[in-house]
């Protein structure tokens, strides 16, 4: 513990010389030693093992199944068309993870950092990659820190560590401290400066005491490297279905053979059967169709700037009802902005009136902009953050600091002082001089005499000390970072000792880290959608609650709770504890997973947002995590399942309502295809039951499973997405595909087709004078027949998915060519249905031949059926809700 020890005990320890710093020939042996300073990362996957990844699936073993069976009987063209169902669902989820990655790498890229470090009695610029503990590594004002350091000077030094610790204002450091509680939080070890922080004020010099994964960021690294394999809800769901229907399938095969010795046919001609009801029962295509949706669900999200690095967490983000978000860069802006400014009396607030008429504000504004340091020009800052918006404050009002240095050239200075909390300036103004000091209000009360007043300098009395300090609390407790001014008129330049007596107050200003602007009115749309936010961050209680009570995540300060209040639960109580709260403030990276194991407890799905190092092992443990492209690290990119290229929280709400509606899209392209097979195995269990000719052969039920079925199967899950989703609460991620009456649909559907396609069977049989029951038929009656049951089950499953499009609503009411993908999808189905029975080797191959015009009509007629049946329950549908 560094940060418990004294300067010349770690200088001794790592045997560094503090003016020289290391040799050369040292360097080398301690870079054989302790390796490059840089962060280990996961060895990528092949692309074969990427392969791999994606056939751990019960649905594909299932298929693979079936594959084997039709080599084994000999049905290699149905072998063939299985296995390349299965390879085309593999390749789909192998390019999309690839896509992902190449965009992940390519947010990743970023300029190696250097360090200024002492070797040698010089002092060298040299690649962070290339520092190793015992290096003496110097700070300055916008350089990277690039080692774990035990500071042993430091002069005003002020280190922002949001990355590190969610805290947005920069913090102070100080060598000199010594720290005896082994338990100090990073935030308060004012002696060390961390790894992937930057310095934003002064200077001071260090001792590198960690590099790489030995640093702070390198052990939060350590616990990303734990596989987190759990499954998605889709995931959950599609497993489940692919067992169901694994043992639907395995259950016919056993029911063909009984229903076989019971009758007395052929064992053969029944396993051949068999397989055929196995694969009508197996909607081949689903996979696919499930892939080839998310593929098309990353495509829209990446329009809406949202890199998604796996397809199943597009669905992810449409069931989840939490979202913790850290507060600093991701809630806020991540810069300091003055919001209110108070001289005697006279309390303003910055809005967007640019106009500011009183002298005594003037002054207050003027006297800030002069004693700082920071610039800020065509909406570009540079320096200490707090100084950085004093200077904005005046660009608002149109006092710019580049004109007042003209015409008050500063002549002298005294710096900030940690024991003082004051810095002082000396400008000459004419043939006169002034002095503004600017620091914590108490420190300029003990050393002001006057306070400005309507433009003039009055005896400074307790009840005007009083009324500042009042003042200043009710600003704190808005979470506003309060900072003083004051000034005095000398006549001749006086030295810095001279400046800090006899001041005459002018006023204070307020800042805080402010939300963005878009943000509010995001988290009221997820509120109405179910989602409850949730804030965490490295901030104090107060200054997260007032954020939090502005955005609405917060209405009460009973609803925050510190990190320290954390470790006072068991994980159990925790978990009871949870749902009350909607802020955690001062917390650590293990407190927030903490926080994110606690709700996925409690049954919910949690979506975790963040930018920093810090959020990187909640993002992993979260059921979906968020980054930031912009500002975020490559840790915590790397951690996530998800990157904002732009940085707004507002994205996650519309990929929230993406996923919904993606969701909605997946499930109806499921109970589609589970209607129309469901239809297949109607037509041929009664068939098989009543003794009847097999109306379908297998290389049939294979073409519409996987040609006819699939495309409007796809062009189901490229559906507009429903306006209203928003206003619905998130889905139960127990749900099954076939809840709200689903399920009922999708047998109500298959009931309808198989009755129908059984009818059309019939039909083409009595045509010829033939019956159901009839023995001996001629084949080409047959075929003639099942020709007829052929069309119609495809047509009728051509025209139901116009019916799936909405539970509720007819398909006037969202309109016939709304989702002109599906149209075309019909036609083109209703073309290819028309060539395998009118072209001559399609027709042998399917053992199918032409019908005439009027047996069309009636194919036609049939299958219009399901849909108009549909649509009429549709209406008493609509009717009760209404009731409702």
């Amino acid at each position: 513990m560094w940060f418990t020890k004294e300067i010349q005990d770690v200088l001794k320890e790592y045997d560094s010389n503090e003016a020289t710093g290391l040799s050369s020939q040292e360097v080398k042996l301690r870079l054989e030693k302790y390796g490059e300073n840089k962060l280990k990362s996961k060895p990528k996957k092949s692309f074969f093992q990427l392969f791999l990844s994606q056939l751990k699936d019960m649905l594909i073993y299932v298929l693979l199944g079936a594959a084997a069976i039709t080599l084994f009987i000999g049905e290699y063209v149905d072998a063939v068309i299985i296995l390349l169902v299965v390879i085309l669902n593999a390749v789909i989820g192998v390019v999309q993870e690839y896509k992902a990655e190449k965009a992940v790498e390519a947010l990743l890229k970023l300029s190696n950092p250097k360090a200024l470090v002492k070797r040698d009695g010089q002092t060298l610029e040299i690649q962070a990659l290339e520092l190793v503990p015992g290096d003496i590594v110097i700070l300055d004002a916008g350089r990277f820190v690039p080692a774990d350091l035990r500071l042993i000077d430091s002069a005003n030094l002020q280190i922002e560590e949001s990355a590190l610790t969610g805290e947005s204002v920069p913090s102070e450091k100080s060598a000199s401290e010594i720290y005896t509680n082994l338990k100090t939080p990073l935030g308060d070890q004012s002696n060390m400066a961390f790894m992937s922080t930057i310095a934003t004020y002064g200077r001071g010099e260090g001792i590198v005491v960690a590099t790489g994964m030995n640093t702070e960021i390198g052990k939060i690294a350590q616990i990303l490297d734990e596989d987190n394999n759990e499954l998605t809800p889709l995931q959950v769901r599609l497993e489940e279905l692919g067992k169901t229907l694994g043992y639907i399938a395995i259950g016919i095969c056993i029911l063909i053979f009984a229903i076989a010795l019971i009758q007395k046919r052929d064992l053969f001609e029944m396993f051949l059967t068999a397989i055929s009801l196995a694969v009508a029962a197996i909607p081949e295509g689903l996979p696919a169709i499930v892939a080839i949706v998310l593929a098309i669900g990353v495509t829209r999200m990446s329009k809406i700037n949202a890199i998604v690095k796996k397809l199943p967490a597009v669905e992810t983000l449409g069931s989840v009802n939490i979202i913790c978000s850290d507060k600093t860069g991701t809630l806020t802006q991540n810069k300091m902005k003055v919001m209110k400014y108070y001289t005697l009396d006279n309390l303003n607030e910055v809005d967007d009136n640019n106009e500011i008429n009183n002298p005594d504000s003037i002054k207050l504004v003027q006297g800030m902009i002069l004693s700082s340091d920071a610039t800020y020009e065509n909406n570009e800052g540079t320096g200490d953050p707090t100084e950085i918006a004093l200077v904005q404050l005046g660009d608002h009002y149109g006092i710019l600091k580049s004109k007042l240095n003209e015409t008050y050239p500063r002549v002298g200075e005294k710096p900030f002082d940690s024991d003082r909390k004051l810095m002082s300036t000396l400008v000459k103004s004419n043939d006169k001089f002034l002095v503004y000091t600017k620091g914590a209000l108490d420190s300029l009360l003990k050393i002001s005499t006057h306070v400005i007043k309507d433009g003039k300098s009055i005896p400074l009395t307790e009840n005007h000390k009083s009324e500042f300090i009042k003042t200043s609390e009710e600003l704190s407790n808005k979470a506003l970072r309060i900072l003083a001014l004051a000034y005095k008129e000398v006549e001749t330049e006086i030295s810095s000792d001279e400046m800090e007596n006899d001041l005459t107050l002018i006023g204070i200003v307020g800042m805080m880290d402010p939300p963005r602007l878009e943000v509010k009115s995001s988290i009221e749309t997820a509120k109405k959608a179910g989602i409850t936010p949730i804030m965490i961050t490295g901030d104090h209680k107060t200054t997260a609650f007032a954020i939090a009570k502005e955005l609405g995540i917060a209405d009460d300060i009973s609803q925050a709770i510190m990190g320290t209040e954390i470790d006072e639960y068991t994980d159990e109580e925790f978990s009871k504890l949870i749902n009350k709260i909607k802020v955690f403030a001062r917390v650590s990276p293990e407190h927030k997973v903490k926080i994110v194991k606690a709700f996925k407890s409690q049954g919910n799905i949690v979506s975790m947002t963040g930018d920093g190092v810090n959020d990187a092992p909640s993002l992993k443990t979260a059921d979906i995590g968020v980054a930031m492209g912009i500002t975020g690290t490559d840790v915590s990119k790397g951690a996530s399942d998800m990157i904002l290229t732009d940085d707004n929280f507002t994205t996650i709400v519309h990929a929230i309502e993406e996923g919904r509606n993606i969701y909605n899209n997946i499930k109806k392209s499921v109970v589609f295809l589970l209607s129309c097979n469901l239809g297949e195995v109607v037509t041929i269990l009664l068939s098989i039951l009543f003794f009847w000719p097999v109306p379908l052969l297998p290389t049939q039920i294979l073409w519409i499973n996987l040609i006819t079925d699939t495309l409007p199967a796809i062009s189901l899950g490229m559906d507009p997405g429903d306006k209203d989703v928003m206003n619905k609460k998130p889905r139960n991620p127990k749900e099954s595909f076939f809840a709200h009456g689903a399920g009922l649909r999708a047998i109500m559907g298959g009931i309808l087709i198989g009755l129908l396609t059984l009818g059309a069977f019939f039909y083409g049989l009595y045509e010829h004078g033939y019956s159901l029951g009839s023995r001996n038929i001629p084949e080409d009656v047959l075929t003639y027949a099942r020709t007829m049951a052929f069309v119609v089950l495809a047509a009728s499953q051509l025209f139901y998915s116009l019916a799936m499009r909405n539970p509720t609503k007819s398909i006037f009411q969202i309109g016939i060519f709304s989702n002109l993908y599906l149209i075309g999808a019909i036609i083109i189905g209703f073309i290819l249905q028309f060539s395998v029975i009118s072209i001559p080797f399609l027709a042998n191959a399917f053992k199918v031949h032409n019908i005439s015009i009027q047996d069309w009509g009636l194919v036609i007629l049939f299958a219009l059926i399901p849909l108009m049946i549909n649509e009429i329950v549709k209406i008493f549908l609509r009717k009760r809700e209404a009731r409702i």
